[in-house]
């Protein structure tokens, strides 16, 4: 088995939330190899975080759950994923 890259699209809960400090904790919860910031409109801002990941059932899916976990994130969901 090899290694699973996926994009995840996080959504701030609100303009207002610190991105630098959103980015440092999306970093500590998990291994982030990028994160860039996408402007969606009116403020806010949405972070699309490249995770690679082992080639398991499920590890996307933990990514995903582990990052609507992490305080002042209002979404997170995989929009891209490809086999490494």
């Amino acid at each position: 088995m090899g290694d699973v890259a996926v994009i995840v699209k996080v959504m701030p809960e609100s303009p207002d939330v610190d991105r630098e400090a959103l980015k440092a904790a999306i970093r500590a919860k998990v291994p982030v190899q990028d994160i860039r910031e996408e402007p969606i409109g009116f403020g806010l801002v949405a972070l699309k975080a490249a995770v690679v990941v082992p080639d398991r059932g499920g590890a996307p899916d933990e990514v995903e759950r582990a990052l609507r976990d992490v305080e002042g994130v209002g979404s997170a969901e995989i929009v891209e994923s490809t086999l490494l």
